[in-house]
Formats: structure tokens, sequence, C-alpha cells
């Protein structure tokens, strides 16, 4: 289970995917045959900022092993 205060300290999300997109780091909540439903937790300055952070979460996730991972947006 991962839980992400986002960026901006107004959601807590409980995701099954993350992305980066852009500048943005998507993260995924659900998704059906139809729809899949997704929220910007994050926008930063550049795209390899994005993708830097998106390797943070990647290490928490491997140091969990297996536990619940709980991680919040940085703002920069």
């Amino acid at each position: 289970m991962l839980w992400i205060l986002t960026q901006n300290k107004q959601s807590l999300m409980n995701v099954r995917d993350v992305s980066v997109k852009g500048k943005h780091i998507v993260g995924f909540i659900e998704s059906s045959l139809l729809d899949q439903w997704n929220k910007s937790m994050g926008k930063y300055e550049s795209n390899e900022r994005a993708i830097e952070i998106l390797e943070e979460i990647f290490s928490r996730i491997e140091e969990s092993a297996g536990a619940s991972v709980t991680y919040t947006m940085p703002q920069r």
C-alpha cells in the first residue's frame, strides 16, 4: 500500500501507480474497463526533477520490504 501526501498538502492519496508526465507526478487511484482516475500529486521545475522524485518513491518502496509506504511530495 502506497500513501502519498500531495505537494500542496491538501490530499493524502492511496495510489496504485505513480508516473511522470512532463513536469508532473501523477498518481493513479483506480481504473476500470472504461475509465481511470488519477490526480497530479506535484509539479516541478523540470522533467528531470520529477524523475528524481519518482526514483525517491521507488527507493522508499524497495526499503519497505512489503510494508505500507508513506511519502510526502517535496515542495521543490
